[in-house]
């Protein structure tokens, strides 16, 4: 294992306007001549952490990270009282890489993605695979409607209490046997106080299921009230629509991304997403492996998560540049 590296600064940084009235939050640190490499965030919604940047050595890479719409620096953001989501899609999201892409004048990038942020490299590698030199995934997902489904539900078998607390969030008189549909009703609900709860009640069943270890501690991302609600209010909009992916269809793509090197970095903990989804890929996918971290869950702050991703981009900083 390596040593993240030391804590840098954005060299260059702007918005980008990609339509539908969006301007992305973008910004480029490293090495300006470096090999180009693309960091998508997860959630949906999370926004970029500036600790991603200590993943990459910063004499070697380019390191581009970017907010993904509404998410973030991103303007409109979720947050807002009347917003509109309709063109927030993983098809404007994939078209929002490609119109940064060209604007940074990049030619090929590795494509490093965490949690929802690994659906979306797979989706764009597999959608682009001549614009990616290798992929670098962790705490890897592909929202399939079984996935959906587990990490909403089936999940509650570990976590009981959270889980009761999640579903009594919606009153009884107004569940409709959609838990993401009644929460993402509560979020946009014309009353802010009834928005404000549902995201609080949202997110502290995001924080239950990720605390596997008895060190874990919440992300303090959460006690902002407008990142709960922005967040809540993506990850409900994507859940619901299954990311707009049919299913398995990532897994079935994965053909698509054969000659590009991959690393799938994975916590044996994490039980909100189990194993089985990045083993199923890697069967798949010649030229991947996987990754196994015994002492993490899905967070990349667990011990030997960020570790390992470093590890990762550090074999690939002299490759396919």
């Amino acid at each position: 294992m390596v040593d993240l590296y030391p804590s840098i600064e954005p060299f260059e940084r702007g918005m980008l306007p990609v339509g539908d009235g969006h301007e992305i939050y973008w910004e480029v640190c490293g090495n300006p001549r470096g090999k180009p490499a693309l960091v998508l965030h997860g959630g949906p919604g999370s926004g970029s952490s500036s600790t991603v940047r200590r993943y990459f050595d910063p004499e070697a890479y380019r390191i581009v990270v970017f907010d993904q719409r509404n998410a973030g620096r991103s303007t409109p953001h979720a947050s807002e009282r009347t917003i509109d989501l309709a063109t927030n899609t993983t098809a404007h999201l994939l078209s929002d890489i490609e119109q940064l892409r060209r604007y940074l004048g990049v030619e090929r990038w590795l494509v490093l993605g965490g949690s929802w942020g690994s659906t979306l490299a797979l989706a764009y590698a597999e959608a682009h695979p001549e614009r990616v030199t290798e992929l670098v995934l962790n705490s890897i997902a592909t929202t399939t409607a079984r996935e959906i489904e587990w990490i909403t539900r089936g999940v509650g078998a570990f976590f009981p209490e959270a889980w009761s607390r999640l579903l009594d969030g919606v009153p009884p008189s107004e569940r409709s046997g959609n838990l993401i549909d009644d929460y993402h009703r509560l979020l946009m609900h014309a009353d802010p106080a009834v928005q404000d709860k549902a995201a609080r009640d949202w997110c502290d069943w995001e924080m239950a299921i990720v605390a596997v270890r008895s060190d874990h501690t919440p992300h303090p991302r959460y006690l902002d009230p407008a990142f709960r609600l922005g967040f809540a209010r993506l990850v409900t909009h994507y859940w619901r629509h299954r990311g707009w992916l049919a299913e398995d269809q990532l897994l079935h793509g994965v053909g698509r991304l054969a000659g590009i090197p991959g690393v799938l970095i994975h916590g044996r903990l994490d039980i909100g997403g189990p194993l089985v989804t990045p083993w199923q890929l890697a069967q798949h996918w010649p030229g991947s492996e996987l990754v196994i971290v015994d002492t993490a869950g899905h967070d990349a702050r667990d011990p030997g998560m960020a570790e390992s991703i470093a590890a990762a981009t550090d074999r690939f900083r002299r490759q396919g540049c």
